[in-house]
């Protein structure tokens, strides 16, 4: 339930905290045609994403088992690599996101340029969208219990929407960066999780089938269908018996990212955009 609902509560956010901006100037400049158009493109951009989420989970079910296990190793290296790239990316940026995509916003207005504000939003909900669907397959594949797993994905989401319905009014006011540092830690822990699930279904599959000798037994601290097991499977990726590969490529993962995170942000090199005064906002 904990993954489900940190991924949906962040991608959410982020996607909220951009359909809002642009919302907010559409309506400061009275473009209540473009914003009807970008209300439909958002919703267009989540029946497509949806889409693709049932599409991959259907494709997986029609599979052999050993290709299912294969297929599962798939989405899990790929999840991974995005939850990576997302995670790397916004503890870099989101100390001025806002600042960013509200110069972006006004920008496009300047130039008399709506529908560009139209296009960022779907653009915007399409690419979390397609992130959210790669990490909930990922994460409902690793989970023991589908039903809470549901339940936190959709918690999380509502939980975004009415974030991102605060921040669009006005009435929330949150840290931005301190929001996305906590939730990037978490989701450093499920991704590290995720990758030794990966390496489980990858012998599973037939492709990996050196160190599979136990390494550690957590049994005492993992006790299944405890919530001490919930928790510690969930936002830690512990499993009450973990491989030689399996150990070794969380703890990999897990360590350089933790501290790449917790990293002072004033120790970090300042990137050359912030040195000449004008930040950059990826496409």
């Amino acid at each position: 339930m904990i993954p489900t609902f940190v991924i949906t509560l962040r991608e959410g956010v982020e996607a909220s905290l951009i359909v809002g901006i642009i919302a907010a100037f559409l309506v400061k400049e009275g473009r209540h045609d473009a914003l009807r158009q970008m209300w439909i493109g958002v919703g267009v951009a989540v029946v497509l994403c949806t889409a693709v989420g049932i599409g991959l989970d259907l494709v997986g079910e029609e599979l052999p088992q050993r290709q299912q296990e294969g297929l599962e190793t798939i989405v899990g290296l790929i999840a991974v690599a995005t939850i990576t790239y997302m995670i790397v990316w916004m503890t870099r940026h989101s100390r001025g996101i806002k600042a960013e995509l509200e110069g972006e916003a006004a920008s496009a207005l300047a130039r008399g340029s709506a529908m560009a504000l139209v296009a960022m939003a779907f653009l915007a909900v399409l690419r979390e969208g397609f992130e959210t669907s790669v990490f909930l397959l990922a994460a409902f594949q690793d989970a023991t219990d589908t039903t809470a797993a549901g339940a936190g994905a959709v918690l999380g989401l509502l939980a975004a929407v009415a974030i991102g319905l605060g921040l669009y009014r006005g009435g929330v006011r949150i840290n931005l960066s301190r929001f996305f540092r906590i939730t990037g830690l978490v989701l450093v822990f499920v991704a590290a999780g995720l990758l030794a699930s990966a390496a489980h279904t990858a012998n599973e599959a037939g492709w990996l089938n050196s160190f599979q000798s136990q390494a550690i037994d957590l049994s005492w601290l993992v006790n299944p269908g405890t919530i001490s097991e919930s928790l510690l499977t969930g936002m830690l990726g512990l499993r009450a018996s973990m491989t030689v590969a399996e150990t070794v490529i969380y703890l990999a993962y897990a360590i350089p990212m933790v501290a790449f995170v917790l990293w002072p942000g004033s120790l970090r090199p300042r990137r050359r955009a912030e040195v000449g005064g004008a930040a950059q906002t990826p496409a």
